[in-house]
């Protein structure tokens, strides 16, 4: 009996130190000093800005009024300066087999710009459409005067030099240059307005591939017998590179060839005034075109529709042709020939 008392005591005496044990290892221990508090994520969500005239994706909105220079082509001027960061670039003849280039700058502020060169009355028209201010080195007399009997936002060399500079390794009149800084102080000096409310363009989404359409990778186009110009596509690019005259047409300050991702071909009415061979182009349409992207082609009709050209799908342009992301290239051809006699690709 004294046996089972003496088990009995030690069982119990077991038990009790292990409950203390287990009391000892479950205390809750302290816990760690609080951190300094964290502040709430107030981060604004992204916004996602494109440039009004090439689709792009931008850091902010812009309502930056559109700069519209007038570039020569002649071969002494070539190659020019700033052509790669137009937004949009017309071509079209001015006199003889010469053509001159309509750059268009929105989204894009390139440091020099040029050779400069006159303007002509078709000219203005499309500068006027953008609600550009036009920057040009003389004039036609009849584009002269419409410039001086309007309200047209303008920069003439002529009475402003102080906004641009000649350069010596080229001779006159092809060595004329500004910069979009010079062009914005003189809009400031001048006191002109300086945003706008842009025309509005359609665009695919970032990265579309088109379907339909004819094969078109090669491109020759005829703005005269004694000028030519063509295009290839580059699949790596998703452009065209430009050539004129069979060979790279370059830009000047990059040595890079320039290129497209939208190019209009158009065909448009023209007609020699007199005997310095000064044109007058239809640039408002209708007419027949050709829309090439991504190396596939499609035939358009155009007009000038919101004040700019416009490429349509159906006869009754009524669906409008969505661009690809990117610059766009203007071509206008005179439609005697036409189309099928100036144009070939492949």
């Amino acid at each position: 009996m004294k046996r089972i008392k003496q088990v009995l005591f030690s069982l119990l005496a077991t038990t009790i130190l292990a409950a203390c044990a287990q009391e000892a290892t479950t205390d809750p221990q302290p816990a760690p000093p609080a951190g300094p508090a964290q502040p709430q994520d107030r981060t604004k969500p992204e916004i996602s800005y494109t440039a009004p005239f090439t689709g792009l994706a931008v850091a902010e909105k812009s309502e930056r009024r559109p700069i519209m220079v007038m570039i020569n082509n002649h071969p002494k001027a070539r190659p020019q300066s700033g052509l790669a960061q137009a937004d949009i670039v017309y071509e079209i003849l001015a006199e003889g087999e010469v053509t001159r280039l309509v750059a268009i700058y929105q989204s894009q502020q390139p440091a020099v710009i040029g050779p400069v060169r006159s303007i002509r009355p078709y000219y203005i028209e499309i500068g006027a459409g953008f609600d550009a201010v036009m920057v040009h080195a003389g004039g036609s007399p009849e584009a002269l005067a419409t410039l001086s009997r309007s309200d047209y936002a303008y920069i003439n060399e002529i009475s402003n030099s102080a906004y641009f500079w000649r350069e010596k390794f080229r001779q006159v009149p092809h060595n004329l240059y500004t910069s979009t800084q010079l062009i914005e102080q003189a809009m400031a000096d001048k006191g002109m307005r300086l945003t706008s409310e842009l025309p509005q363009f359609t665009f695919l989404p970032d990265g579309a591939k088109l379907s339909g359409g004819e094969t078109a990778q090669q491109i020759d186009v005829t703005f005269h017998p004694l000028y030519r110009v063509g295009y290839t596509y580059d699949a790596g690019k998703g452009a065209y590179l430009r050539f004129t005259e069979g060979e790279p047409h370059l830009e000047l300050t990059t040595e890079r060839q320039l290129e497209a991702t939208n190019l209009l071909v158009l065909a448009a009415r023209h007609r020699v005034l007199d005997s310095e061979g000064r044109r007058h182009v239809d640039v408002t349409g209708p007419g027949d075109g050709y829309l090439f992207q991504q190396g596939t082609v499609r035939k358009v009709r155009w007009k000038r529709s919101g004040g700019v050209i416009r490429a349509y799908l159906d006869e009754a342009m009524s669906q409008e042709a969505p661009l690809l992301p990117g610059n766009t290239w203007i071509n206008i051809i005179p439609d005697s020939p036409g189309l099928s006699a100036s144009v070939h690709y492949q």
